[in-house]
Protein backbone atom coordinates (compact mmCIF):
# COMPACT_ATOMS: atom_id res chain seq x y z
CA UNK A 1 0.00 0.00 0.00
CA UNK A 2 1.66 3.43 -0.83
CA UNK A 3 2.41 6.02 1.60
CA UNK A 4 -1.07 8.22 0.31
CA UNK A 5 -3.14 5.32 0.97
CA UNK A 6 -1.51 4.90 4.67
CA UNK A 7 -2.34 8.31 5.48
CA UNK A 8 -5.53 9.42 4.31
CA UNK A 9 -6.63 5.37 4.99
CA UNK A 10 -9.70 4.32 7.53
CA UNK A 11 -10.63 0.85 8.18
CA UNK A 12 -13.16 -0.42 5.40
CA UNK A 13 -14.84 -3.77 4.20
CA UNK A 14 -11.99 -4.68 2.22
CA UNK A 15 -8.12 -5.87 2.89
CA UNK A 16 -5.47 -3.26 1.56
CA UNK A 17 -4.11 -5.05 -0.56
CA UNK A 18 -7.28 -5.64 -2.72
CA UNK A 19 -5.84 -4.30 -6.04
CA UNK A 20 -2.75 -6.22 -5.64
CA UNK A 21 -4.33 -9.14 -5.99
CA UNK A 22 -6.46 -8.62 -8.22
CA UNK A 23 -4.43 -6.78 -11.01
CA UNK A 24 -0.75 -8.13 -9.70
CA UNK A 25 -0.66 -10.66 -12.64
CA UNK A 26 -2.24 -8.60 -14.94
CA UNK A 27 -0.61 -6.56 -17.74
CA UNK A 28 0.05 -3.08 -16.67
CA UNK A 29 -0.98 -1.29 -19.59
CA UNK A 30 -4.05 -3.06 -19.27
CA UNK A 31 -5.03 -1.63 -16.17
CA UNK A 32 -3.84 2.17 -17.11
CA UNK A 33 -5.99 0.98 -19.48
CA UNK A 34 -9.29 0.31 -17.07
CA UNK A 35 -8.14 3.16 -14.90
CA UNK A 36 -8.26 5.86 -17.71
CA UNK A 37 -11.58 3.99 -19.18
CA UNK A 38 -13.85 3.90 -16.13
CA UNK A 39 -12.67 7.81 -15.41
CA UNK A 40 -13.23 9.10 -18.47
CA UNK A 41 -16.60 6.99 -19.09
CA UNK A 42 -17.93 8.45 -15.36
CA UNK A 43 -17.47 11.88 -15.75
CA UNK A 44 -18.35 11.90 -19.09
CA UNK A 45 -22.11 10.18 -18.23
CA UNK A 46 -22.37 11.93 -15.12
CA UNK A 47 -21.49 15.69 -16.47
CA UNK A 48 -24.06 14.91 -19.12
CA UNK A 49 -26.68 13.89 -17.18
CA UNK A 50 -25.90 15.17 -13.44
CA UNK A 51 -28.68 14.05 -11.34
CA UNK A 52 -28.94 15.27 -7.97
CA UNK A 53 -29.53 11.73 -6.51
CA UNK A 54 -26.33 10.35 -8.60
CA UNK A 55 -24.07 13.45 -7.59
CA UNK A 56 -24.82 12.67 -4.15
CA UNK A 57 -24.18 9.16 -4.24
CA UNK A 58 -21.01 9.92 -5.81
CA UNK A 59 -19.67 12.20 -3.48
CA UNK A 60 -20.87 10.34 -0.58
CA UNK A 61 -19.45 7.19 -2.42
CA UNK A 62 -16.80 6.71 0.16
CA UNK A 63 -18.80 6.53 3.08
CA UNK A 64 -20.37 3.40 1.72
CA UNK A 65 -17.75 1.63 -0.06
CA UNK A 66 -14.59 2.56 1.57
CA UNK A 67 -11.64 4.26 -0.28
CA UNK A 68 -10.28 0.91 -1.32
CA UNK A 69 -13.04 0.16 -4.00
CA UNK A 70 -12.11 3.45 -5.39
CA UNK A 71 -7.94 2.32 -5.25
CA UNK A 72 -8.70 -0.68 -7.46
CA UNK A 73 -9.01 1.23 -9.86
CA UNK A 74 -7.17 4.70 -9.43
CA UNK A 75 -4.43 4.87 -7.10
CA UNK A 76 -1.76 3.26 -9.68
CA UNK A 77 -2.11 5.88 -12.15
CA UNK A 78 -0.05 8.58 -12.58
CA UNK A 79 -0.49 11.66 -11.24
CA UNK A 80 -1.14 14.26 -13.70
CA UNK A 81 -3.96 12.11 -15.54
CA UNK A 82 -7.75 12.44 -14.62
CA UNK A 83 -8.37 9.02 -12.88
CA UNK A 84 -5.11 10.46 -10.84
CA UNK A 85 -6.73 13.58 -10.11
CA UNK A 86 -9.66 12.01 -9.63
CA UNK A 87 -7.85 9.63 -6.37
CA UNK A 88 -6.46 12.42 -4.80
CA UNK A 89 -9.80 14.17 -4.54
CA UNK A 90 -11.39 11.17 -2.83
CA UNK A 91 -7.98 11.12 -0.40
CA UNK A 92 -8.94 14.70 0.07
CA UNK A 93 -12.59 14.17 0.90
CA UNK A 94 -11.38 11.45 2.81
CA UNK A 95 -8.69 13.09 4.69
CA UNK A 96 -10.82 15.92 5.86
CA UNK A 97 -13.44 13.51 6.93
CA UNK A 98 -11.95 11.53 8.93
CA UNK A 99 -10.16 14.10 11.41
CA UNK A 100 -11.78 17.41 10.57
CA UNK A 101 -10.57 18.63 13.73
CA UNK A 102 -7.20 18.67 12.54
CA UNK A 103 -8.10 19.57 8.94
CA UNK A 104 -9.75 23.12 10.24
CA UNK A 105 -6.93 23.45 12.61
CA UNK A 106 -4.13 22.94 9.80
CA UNK A 107 -6.60 25.34 7.40
CA UNK A 108 -6.69 28.62 10.27
CA UNK A 109 -3.12 28.34 10.28
CA UNK A 110 -2.31 28.00 6.88
CA UNK A 111 -4.54 31.06 6.34
CA UNK A 112 -2.68 32.98 8.88
CA UNK A 113 0.55 32.85 7.18
CA UNK A 114 0.01 32.02 3.36
CA UNK A 115 -0.27 35.57 1.83
CA UNK A 116 -1.49 34.14 -1.60
CA UNK A 117 -4.79 33.59 -3.39
CA UNK A 118 -5.46 30.20 -2.79
CA UNK A 119 -7.57 31.63 0.97
CA UNK A 120 -9.70 33.16 -1.74
CA UNK A 121 -9.73 30.13 -4.91
CA UNK A 122 -10.01 27.47 -1.93
CA UNK A 123 -13.43 29.04 -0.44
CA UNK A 124 -14.12 28.59 3.21
CA UNK A 125 -15.86 30.85 5.08
CA UNK A 126 -14.48 32.49 7.85
CA UNK A 127 -13.44 31.12 10.34
CA UNK A 128 -13.28 27.47 9.15
CA UNK A 129 -14.53 25.42 11.29
CA UNK A 130 -14.71 21.02 10.88
CA UNK A 131 -18.20 21.51 9.68
CA UNK A 132 -17.38 24.04 6.91
CA UNK A 133 -14.24 21.87 6.45
CA UNK A 134 -16.53 18.74 5.98
CA UNK A 135 -18.62 20.59 3.17
CA UNK A 136 -16.09 22.62 1.38
CA UNK A 137 -14.35 19.09 0.41
CA UNK A 138 -17.93 18.09 -0.84
CA UNK A 139 -18.55 20.83 -2.57
CA UNK A 140 -15.17 20.50 -4.23
CA UNK A 141 -15.69 17.28 -5.15
CA UNK A 142 -19.13 17.76 -6.09
CA UNK A 143 -17.70 20.85 -8.54
CA UNK A 144 -15.90 18.04 -10.57
CA UNK A 145 -19.32 16.64 -11.64
CA UNK A 146 -21.66 19.50 -12.05
CA UNK A 147 -19.27 22.86 -12.55
CA UNK A 148 -15.99 24.15 -14.18
CA UNK A 149 -13.87 20.94 -13.88
CA UNK A 150 -10.56 22.97 -13.89
CA UNK A 151 -11.98 25.24 -11.36
CA UNK A 152 -12.89 22.47 -9.02
CA UNK A 153 -9.48 21.12 -9.61
CA UNK A 154 -7.89 24.99 -8.79
CA UNK A 155 -10.06 25.12 -5.84
CA UNK A 156 -8.25 21.73 -4.58
CA UNK A 157 -4.99 22.78 -5.07
CA UNK A 158 -5.58 25.74 -3.07
CA UNK A 159 -7.38 24.27 -0.37
CA UNK A 160 -4.09 21.78 -0.26
CA UNK A 161 -1.70 24.62 -0.34
CA UNK A 162 -3.50 26.28 2.82
CA UNK A 163 -3.31 22.71 4.43
CA UNK A 164 0.09 22.70 3.79
CA UNK A 165 1.46 25.70 4.85
CA UNK A 166 -0.49 25.13 8.15
CA UNK A 167 1.30 21.61 8.94
CA UNK A 168 4.16 23.36 8.11
CA UNK A 169 3.71 26.67 10.74
CA UNK A 170 2.26 23.66 13.26
CA UNK A 171 5.28 21.81 12.83
CA UNK A 172 7.59 24.47 13.66
CA UNK A 173 5.82 24.03 17.07
CA UNK A 174 6.22 21.20 17.89
CA UNK A 175 10.31 21.07 16.61
CA UNK A 176 11.96 21.85 20.25
CA UNK A 177 9.55 18.98 22.56
CA UNK A 178 7.89 16.75 20.07
CA UNK A 179 10.08 16.21 17.31
CA UNK A 180 8.51 13.08 15.93
CA UNK A 181 5.11 14.94 16.16
CA UNK A 182 6.53 17.55 14.30
CA UNK A 183 8.02 15.05 11.40
CA UNK A 184 4.55 14.14 11.06
CA UNK A 185 3.28 17.59 10.49
CA UNK A 186 6.19 18.19 8.11
CA UNK A 187 5.63 14.97 6.01
CA UNK A 188 1.99 16.17 5.43
CA UNK A 189 2.95 19.45 4.36
CA UNK A 190 4.95 17.80 1.47
CA UNK A 191 2.19 15.93 0.54
CA UNK A 192 0.14 18.03 0.56
CA UNK A 193 1.90 20.63 -1.52
CA UNK A 194 2.72 17.39 -3.96
CA UNK A 195 -1.42 17.57 -4.33
CA UNK A 196 -1.46 20.57 -4.99
CA UNK A 197 1.36 20.81 -8.03
CA UNK A 198 -0.50 17.63 -9.54
CA UNK A 199 -3.95 18.92 -9.19
CA UNK A 200 -2.59 22.96 -10.60
CA UNK A 201 -1.01 20.76 -13.56
CA UNK A 202 -4.25 18.92 -14.27
CA UNK A 203 -6.19 21.87 -14.29
CA UNK A 204 -4.08 23.26 -16.61
CA UNK A 205 -4.39 19.82 -19.08
CA UNK A 206 -7.93 19.73 -18.90
CA UNK A 207 -8.18 23.27 -19.76
CA UNK A 208 -6.10 22.22 -23.22
CA UNK A 209 -8.68 19.09 -23.44
CA UNK A 210 -5.19 16.89 -22.95
CA UNK A 211 -6.32 15.37 -19.37
CA UNK A 212 -6.67 12.18 -19.86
Amino acid sequence: MSDDRREYHRPVQRPADTFDRRFGSTDPADVSRIAHATASALLTRVREEPTDEIIQRLVTFTDAHGIDTIAELWSHSPARSLPGALWRLYLLQLMVRDDAHTAALLYERGRAVRTSVDVVVAGAPTPAGPEELVALVDEILRGIFTGDFAVALDRAASFCRVEAAGAVDIAGDYDATEPERAAGFTTRALRLDSYAADLTACAGLWRRESLT
